[in-house]
């Protein structure tokens, strides 16, 4: 047996590998461990922008000094870096032990056990559906778990590495999926959230649709399902149909829309012009559904007009919770050799002046809530502000701030009637139903 320190980096989808490694690991008969007390350290990587290779890259560096200073006696790399660089990783971090792609996690305990890894002649892309069959160590609270339904990403964005990293989108049977999720259920998940790049693409590679999954998994004995990352040329009426009749789904969508301008959407490769995305975010918030979005600034060609754009149409459509983040450039990707670059300067400008405009809507929204009352699944306590901690249905975890409430008692996992009574840039404050006077 050997003590396991694990660290994930980058997306939520990186997380459910993480989780299926962790899985693997404790059924061979390792323990998990914090980093101090490590025979063997895992990073998880994310490769998707500069900032996220540069986060991988100092954990790698961070940990390999525990390799002379501390316990460690082995350091693995995993995930997306060494998916792509792994030839240029093992020239560059010689204080790395091992390196498994992105599709090679079911190699990790011989690793650990001292097995020289093979690489897959196809990358390990034919290992993704096998693998997702395996259990999982949740890292999330227990009553919430994400739930990858798919795998590499078919849209060819021209600034996107994903597609040469993940490969083409691949889908998970309904079988498969709806039994992981019946099993997440039964272990004590009342929240099942869909990510993958598209899951709006879900099926359409093996006869099936997302609608078709929604089916199924809504026969599941589950509270509450949240879609992530859905195309908004896929967002059908179908599909908001069904999310604003359902009493399972919650009314919240997360639209990664990227940019408003016609130009720079079609400079990105995107399907939707800002017309578009106006009208479809005016549809969801007809049908009472909260819309989450991702914008990039400084993409090559955004001049001061396009960003005005941008920004005017954030004022007119009012997603509620917005992302934003400067545009990277990735080698190998279409965008990398297009002209007009934007300035480091300008971007950073950009970044805070969106952000701003944000942070105004979203607390426009927060305050349109006050008096109201809604349900609060319950999950921390702070300690500080001496409340209570929980997430509304139109909350993802992480991103989109939370609800500090008062009440006599509560249960972690169980959700409570809330009545806002304050709110500030992100978060909401209310008390409980059941303890009003």
């Amino acid at each position: 047996m050997k003590n396991i320190a694990v660290i994930s980096l980058g997306c939520d989808k990186n997380r459910v590998d993480t989780e299926r490694m962790l899985y693997r690991i404790v059924r061979d008969g390792h323990a998990v461990v914090d980093l101090p007390d490590a025979d063997v350290i895992i990073v998880n990587t994310c490769a998707f922008i500069e900032s996220a290779r540069q986060e991988s890259i100092d954990n790698i560096l961070d940990c390999a000094r525990l390799k002379t200073d501390g316990k460690c006696k082995k350091l693995i790399v995993t995930g997306c870096l060494p998916q792509k660089h792994r030839a240029e990783l093992k020239e560059a971090l010689p204080e790395v032990d091992a390196f498994l792609g992105a599709f090679e996690y079911d190699k990790i305990c011989g690793v650990i056990n001292g097995d020289e890894p093979e690489r897959s002649e196809d990358g390990g892309y034919s290992a993704f559906c096998a693998d997702e069959n395996c259990g999982r160590v949740l890292t999330t609270f227990p009553h919430v778990a994400y739930l990858k339904i798919a795998e590499g990403c078919n849209n060819k964005c021209t600034f996107c590495t994903i597609p040469s990293i993940r490969g083409v989108y691949r889908s998970r049977p309904i079988s498969d999926i709806t039994a992981e999720a019946s099993g997440l259920v039964k272990d004590g998940v009342r929240e099942l959230i869909l990510v993958a790049q598209d899951v709006t693409r879900y099926g359409e590679d093996i006869g099936e649709s997302v609608i078709g999954l929604l089916n199924e998994l809504e026969k599941l004995p589950v509270d509450i399902i949240r879609l992530l990352y859905c195309y908004p040329e896929r967002v059908t009426d179908e599909l908001i149909e069904r999310i604003a009749s359902s009493q399972k789904i919650a009314k919240y969508i997360d639209i990664p829309l990227q940019h408003a301008s016609d130009k720079i959407l079609k400079l990105m490769n995107r399907k939707t012009t800002r017309a578009q995305a106006e009208k479809l975010i005016s549809k969801l918030h007809a049908r009472g559904i909260v819309v989450r979005t991702t914008l990039m600034v400084g993409f090559p060609g955004e001049t001061q007009k396009e960003f005005d754009e941008l920004c005017e149409f954030v004022r007119k459509a009012k997603p509620e919770y917005a992302g934003v983040f400067a545009y990277s450039k990735e080698s190998g990707t279409p965008a990398a050799r297009l002209p007009d670059r934007v300035k480091r300067s300008d971007k950073i400008k950009r970044v805070k002046a969106l952000g701003a405009i944000c942070t105004d809507v979203t607390r426009e929204f927060n305050k349109s809530l006050v008096g109201k009352t809604i349900n609060v699944l319950y999950e921390d306590v702070d300690f500080d502000k001496n409340k209570f901690v929980g997430r509304a249905g139109f909350q993802t975890p992480g991103v989109d701030g939370c609800v500090y409430f008062e009440c006599a008692q509560a249960d972690v996992g169980k959700s409570y009637a809330v009545t806002v009574t304050a709110f500030d840039d992100y978060d909401l404050y209310g008390v409980c139903d059941a303890d009003r006077t």
